[in-house]
């Protein structure tokens, strides 16, 4: 695993095991480059002065990457693809019209509509136009309608834009705040089948256990 003990590693992944950071350290394992990680604590290392100068949102995952700070998963997902295009995560650019509709579909309507249903936010037929997502149930139709008719979101290939949907729709589902669809979870078998998607999950499980002890 490309994991480095190295202080002045290019790449440093700051995050926690059980957050949002799973999603940039699988997108980290398919480019391939080593990086180094920072586990922060989300009541404590999150909100010190010294992280939130990097991200003042308090939040994680954020990559530093040299000078370059990247914070927002799909950001972080869209940057990597570009500064390793070896790793073959975006389609050349003039094929991109669908890598982007869903890194951008993903990271509005998609994580809006479910976080808002998870809260219980209830929104009026009258109120639709107001909500960039419309409805839940619209959403999740014209995402399984899509991965209906194509294995992959952004083109004839994975890409990043898998990584940060497929992210999505796996922990939705696993926690039920994504209904199971055949569409959804035959993507997942196999998003879930991929090396790097295994390698990442391995890494977040057993830092997910060592804190269950030390807090045990």
């Amino acid at each position: 695993m490309p994991l480095s003990d190295a202080p002045d590693c290019e790449l440093t992944l700051y995050t926690h095991p059980w957050s949002r950071g799973q999603i940039a350290r699988w997108m980290l394992e398919e480019t391939g480059a080593p990086y180094r990680q920072v586990v922060l604590d989300f009541g404590t290392t999150m909100k010190a002065p010294d992280y939130l100068a990097l991200n003042p949102m308090g939040k994680v995952p954020t990559l530093v990457h040299g000078r370059q700070v990247v914070t927002e998963c799909a950001a972080i997902c869209a940057y990597l693809a570009d500064t390793y295009p070896g790793a073959q995560l975006a389609p050349p650019p003039a094929q991109r019209a669908s890598y982007y509709r869903w890194l951008f579909f993903a990271a509005g309507p998609l994580e809006a509509s479910v976080v808002d249903r998870s809260l219980g936010v209830k929104i009026e037929e009258k109120q639709e136009r107001m909500v960039g997502y419309g409805t839940y149930e619209r959403v999740m139709d014209t995402l399984a309608g899509t991965l209906a008719r194509a294995p992959w979101l952004g083109g004839p290939a994975f890409s990043a834009a898998d990584v940060y949907v497929g992210s999505q729709l796996i922990w939705g589902m696993q926690f039920g705040t994504i209904l199971k669809r055949a569409e959804f979870e035959d993507y997942a078998a196999r998003l879930t089948q991929r090396p790097a998607y295994q390698t990442a999950k391995a890494i977040d499980m057993a830092l997910g256990a060592q804190l269950a002890q030390k807090s045990a």
